[in-house]
């Protein structure tokens, strides 16, 4: 291939695929952009500039081979793109879906000032998407038999899915207990379809599936087993449960009916999408205050808009600049109508019979920086103002659960913040055999760290595991 294939971008624009106009994406769940055409992919990855150091690569966590598949398909070679995608990722086309792009691979791309980044995200998609379609993504290839030996993981989420094909892979016998009803985790039911349409989380699951991995639904560490039950019947366990404890608000009159928490919220939207009955907890008609600036709190500003709320206003105590969440996000969110009340945070809650009718909303000012370097907000002296709301939804982030306590096991150890405490380099628990990663130990993070953190504890397992094989076999 010669060289002017790429190195494109001094006379091809950045393109990202055209979006669906705000007014009709308002109206339902699909994800709101339109898949690239093959040629439009091929072009826009023809303007990497296939640098020496490449940056995207470096603040991937997942270290994808961003430049090689990029190459590919600029080249036409879609098949070859796929396989390179997918040799470091078990989730791509999810991570082309939900990635914040533009703080991770796009927001280090060296063309990024004065040409606008490479649109990896896209590109990742679409040659996934693609592969789906042509039937190249190939059944979990199975590479020994080690069924004798048996791995339970909690939680079916994206670090406890990735934790399981990688473990397949190896040949293990693979059982995911996860609470909920179908598997995904947060992937299912905590994103939005309008972000991730969720045929897209069903089929990587059927194909697991397939694979011989069994997956236990509706089932409850604590409830139907304990955390010892399960250790008595698997080999190792991997604890890779996310976390979903909802941190809360102090303001007066919190407690009210109507003020709920985000996840409650997008899992009883995530239902509806199933088809499934659930009471309240809709926004149709209703004045809607989200509190908090993380793409959680974006996932429900949209959700309400496509429930019909009458209004749906955000409160982020920080100006835009200092907003956590994705900047693209927050400019979808204000295409489709939502007001952002920058500098401002509940004060206290209007609670009328029992029902909330109103938020007062303290003015916030940026003092001096924190210990983490950002400018730290503090109260405005110009005092409060009253909105009106029916619904509030808070979206202030998650803590972990007390999974000692949930699962029987006093003796496991958890961190100050409640995470799970574990060997650095072993992704060990303080109890032999049981092992965990994702956000449980790292406290709430990105899909893509999830995915990492997955593989990683992977291998750490085989490697347990294989040396546990070497004992029996040193004392018989």
């Amino acid at each position: 291939m010669s060289s002017s294939t790429m190195l494109r971008f001094t006379g091809v624009g950045q393109a990202y695929p055209d979006k669906r106009a705000a007014a009709a994406r308002a109206d339902d769940f699909l994800e709101i952009a339109r898949p690239y055409l093959i040629a439009k992919a091929e072009e826009q990855a023809s303007r990497c500039s296939q640098c020496g150091v490449p940056f995207c690569q470096v603040h991937c966590p997942l270290h994808n081979n961003i430049p090689d598949w990029l190459r590919l398909t600029a080249e036409g070679r879609l098949e070859e793109a796929y396989e390179a995608s997918s040799a470091t990722s078990s989730l791509p086309e999810i991570c082309g879906r939900i990635c914040p792009q533009d703080r991770l691979c796009e927001g280090n791309c060296v063309i990024e000032p004065g040409f606008g980044a490479v649109t990896i995200g896209s590109v990742e998609k679409f040659i996934n998407d693609h592969a789906w379609d042509m039937g190249w993504v190939k059944p979990v290839r199975i590479v020994a038999d080690r069924s004798a030996q048996s791995v339970g993981i909690v939680g079916a989420g994206p670090a406890g899915l990735t934790a399981a094909e990688m473990l397949r892979i190896k040949g293990y016998a693979v059982h995911v207990y996860d609470r909920h009803d179908r598997a995904g985790g947060l992937l299912t039911y905590g994103i939005p379809g309008f972000k991730l349409e969720k045929e897209v989380v069903r089929r990587r699951v059927e194909r697991l599936e397939a694979a011989g991995i069994v997956f236990h639904a509706s089932f409850e560490v604590g409830r139907d087993a304990s955390l010892d039950e399960l250790r008595s019947r698997h080999d190792a366990v991997l604890i890779a449960t996310g976390v979903y404890a909802a941190r809360e608000l102090a303001a007066p009159g919190v407690g009210a009916g109507g003020v709920v928490p985000a996840l409650d919220y997008l899992f009883a939207s995530n239902r509806r999408g199933f088809g499934e009955h659930v009471d309240g907890l809709d926004a149709a008609g209703r004045h809607v205050v989200v509190v908090g600036g993380g793409d959680t709190a974006m996932d429900c500003v949209r959700t309400a808009v496509r429930q019909g709320a009458a209004s749906v206003k955000c409160l982020y105590r920080r100006d835009r600049t200092n907003m956590p969440g994705s900047p693209r996000e927050v400019a979808h969110a204000e295409e489709e109508g939502v007001e952002f009340v920058w500098l401002s945070a509940p004060a206290a809650f209007d609670d009328a019979d029992r029902a909330v009718s109103g938020v007062h909303v303290q003015r916030m000012r940026l003092g001096a920086a924190d210990a983490s370097g950002r400018r730290a907000p503090e109260a405005d002296p110009s005092g409060l103002e009253r909105i009106p709301a029916d619904l509030v939804i808070k979206a202030l982030g998650f803590d972990a659960e007390d999974l000692p306590k949930l699962f029987g096991a006093p003796d496991l150890a958890v961190t100050r913040w409640g995470t799970l405490r574990v060997d650095g380099k072993t992704m060990m628990s303080n109890l032999p055999g049981v092992f965990a990663a994702g956000d449980i130990v790292r406290g709430a993070s990105l899909v893509v760290w999830a995915i990492r953190d997955g593989r990683d504890v992977a291998k750490a397992m085989h490697g347990w595991l294989a040396a546990q094989v070497a004992v029996t076999k040193v004392a018989a």
